[in-house]
């Protein structure tokens, strides 16, 4: 399967080094119109090979022009780029009705696990526990909170019974309402990636927590991705797809 990474930067490379290794796929050039260098294209249409699936750890940036080559040849695009607005990801859902698109804030099996847990943790548990939602990166990662974040907002806000609101943060002198949601963002040093759900209730607390301790995890469902992405129909697909969730 000859599959192009858009993106070289750290995750990019580390994905471009993996396919390399994986007699499944076959590495057909990185695109990235920052950087030259050897196998390095400015455009998908520059790549002098046949693109059959996408992998893309670039930038928000580069939607526009990711979305029209897909659509053209209806080629299978992995979308792991976080920091997408309201209409960028409208804009996916559009273009997934002419390619088949996997757009995931996070590859890892882990962090798709943790989110169907918590969805069934805030359904079973109800108002009588509040729910605070924190994570930790990086001092480079330039998007706050984490996309991972809000996918997991969005799987307490599923899971719930009740209608919930983010509070991004706390300051100031309020006591926590009814139905309130924190998400709180935390960046220092070269933290890869945590992500904490805190279930407090009356006299008890229940947490659950993801670590990553290596970018290989995001690796790793990333090839896992695009390779289930092969000969499927056009659509939106999800990691909770890929994994059989």
């Amino acid at each position: 399967m000859n599959i192009a990474v858009y993106g070289a930067g750290t995750m990019g490379l580390l994905v471009a080094e993996a396919l390399q290794t994986d007699e499944r796929f076959n590495l057909v050039g990185i695109i990235d119109n920052r950087v030259t260098g050897e196998g390095i294209y400015k455009t998908p249409d520059e790549v002098p090979y046949n693109i059959e699936g996408i992998i893309d750890f670039s930038h928000p940036s580069n939607l526009e022009e990711l979305l029209k080559f897909a659509k053209k040849g209806g080629v299978p695009v992995l979308i792991a780029t976080t920091g997408f607005d309201g209409e960028e990801i409208k804009r996916i859902e559009e273009a997934s009705k002419e390619a088949p698109i996997i757009f995931t804030y996070n590859t890892s099996l882990g962090v798709n696990l943790l989110g169907e847990l918590v969805k069934k943790m805030a359904g079973a548990l109800g108002s009588e526990f509040d729910v605070e939602i924190i994570e930790k990166h990086h001092n480079r990662k330039l998007d706050s909170p984490s996309g991972t974040a809000k996918y997991l907002l969005d799987k307490v806000t599923e899971g719930h019974s009740d209608e919930l609101s983010p509070v991004y943060g706390r300051m100031g002198m309020a006591k926590r309402e009814k139905g309130e949601v924190g998400v709180h963002a935390i960046r220092g040093g070269s933290i890869v990636g945590e992500h904490s759900v805190i279930f407090a209730g009356a006299d008890e607390i229940i947490e659950i927590k993801h670590e990553a301790l290596s970018k290989n995890i995001f690796v790793r469902g990333a090839l896992t991705g695009i390779k289930y992405l092969k000969d499927k129909d056009n659509g939106l697909y999800t990691m909770k797809d890929v994994l059989g969730l």
